[in-house]
């Protein structure tokens, strides 16, 4: 397995959500975040073609946790930089659940959403998993501060080719991947973000912690 490394990150705003949405359809501290692990497989279809969902933790366990998330909305990234690595390091890098990272843009911005989640797919299509989920904690982590150029420049921070994934954003090259993923939601209730469904059971929270999340898979794993 590929092994990134990312250093600090720039948290977004606090997040206070009802029900399993953050951001729905229609500050700037430093922090460290802790680093993933080795949570997911390398090997991804790579071209210019419909990508699968990105997947850590071990791919067959008994226990699903698919989450739909928007790189520009701040709850998610209040998700990702608080949540996830918790998450990661209890659940996906020890192989106990499986983990799917499902594109939702809104769009809360209409170039971010799209764009971003473009670039991600990008370097999942060039690196696989295992980078996907290393830039999109890095995305989330800069997210006021997105765009082409810095798109480019978080992927040269994991050695990947810059213009490759400004490409990619700018042109949306992986539309069909990111819109697919967003039908897939809207089929299965998601109407915002982030979205965190436990087998299938949406994940229900006053605000954003790892206590409601960790509750739901423990329950699930002894169902």
């Amino acid at each position: 397995m590929q092994r990134f490394s990312r250093r600090a990150f720039i948290a977004g705003g606090v997040a206070v959500a009802t029900g399993s949405a953050g951001c729905l359809s229609g500050g700037e501290d430093q922090s460290e975040t802790p680093e993933l692990g080795e949570i997911a497989a390398t090997s991804t279809p790579s071209g210019d073609g419909r990508l699968p969902s990105p997947v850590a933790g071990d791919p067959d366990a008994d226990v699903t946790v698919a989450v739909y998330e928007d790189y520009a909305c701040p709850h998610c990234a209040t998700y990702s930089l608080d949540v996830f690595p918790q998450l990661a390091s209890e659940y996906l890098e020890p192989g106990t659940v499986r983990y799917e990272f499902h594109d939702f843009p809104i769009p809360v911005d209409e170039a971010v959403s799209w764009q971003a989640a473009n670039a991600a797919r990008a370097v999942q299509a060039v690196a696989g998993p295992q980078a996907y989920f290393e830039y999109s904690e890095a995305l989330f982590g800069d997210q006021s501060n997105l765009g082409p150029n810095r798109y480019a420049a978080l992927a040269e921070e994991f050695d990947i080719d810059g213009e490759t994934v400004r490409q990619a954003a700018t042109e949306e090259r992986y539309s069909e991947t990111v819109s697919a993923d967003k039908q897939g939601g809207q089929d299965r209730g998601v109407s915002g973000t982030p979205t965190v469904l436990v087998d299938g059971s949406p994940v229900e929270w006053q605000e954003i912690a790892y206590g409601p999340v960790r509750e739901a898979i423990e329950d699930a794993r002894s169902a």
